[in-house]
């Protein structure tokens, strides 16, 4: 299985990529997101979601491992095949994404182009309770030991009772917990506070 091609970039529209690896052209679709990302380089990593179907095969390319990682994520939802998730990933970026989801943001879903009321429905069903455990997203466990994770469970039960949705403040202690595992309780507070 192919995990990244690592070359020049041969040619690049808003929705292809070549990309020349060892004297091959690799082809992948991409979604404006990494288009946006790989523009203006000559040489880039292209993170690849392989598709081998009986009558076809197809690369799909991230610039980043979190937006191919949520990438799987969506096309694991019923009804929501690549291509329909490349759309999503263009038009919304996967943290919009996710925040769509977590806030249960049905027509910000439905406004993305072949997403209807029923489809937006399911993703918001099967996807909520694996964003906020962080499935989805480049690590899949957003803390990891007993001391950070009790760390996080005080720092977001205080900003719960602050009058902070859940999970937006697990989200906000996540990413300070990425930056910095050593944070004490009390500046996870203070940082998050100045974030959310």
């Amino acid at each position: 299985m192919i995990d990244y091609i690592k070359g020049k970039i041969v040619e690049l529209l808003p929705t292809d990529v070549i990309v020349e690896c060892g004297g091959i052209g690799y082809h992948a679709y991409i979604s404006l997101q990494t288009f946006a990302l790989l523009e203006n380089k000559s040489e880039a990593t292209v993170y690849i979601h392989h598709i081998l179907r009986e009558d076809e095969e197809m690369f799909y390319g991230f610039a980043d491992k979190d937006e191919r990682q949520f990438f799987r994520l969506l096309i694991g939802v019923s009804g929501v095949g690549a291509n329909t998730a490349r759309m999503m990933l263009s038009s919304l970026n996967a943290d919009e994404i996710r925040e769509a989801i977590l806030a249960e943001d049905v027509n910000r879903i439905k406004s993305i182009k072949g997403i209807g009321l029923k489809t937006a429905q399911r993703i918001i069903l099967e996807l909520k309770d694996k964003v906020i455990k962080g499935e989805g997203s480049e690590s899949n466990v957003l803390f990891s030991g007993s001391a950070v994770s009790a760390a996080t469970e005080e720092a977001v039960t205080a900003l719960v009772l602050l009058g902070f949705a859940k999970p937006a403040a697990n989200k906000v202690v996540g990413t300070l917990l990425k930056e910095n595992p050593n944070y004490s309780i009390e500046q996870l507070i203070k940082l998050a506070l100045q974030r959310l």
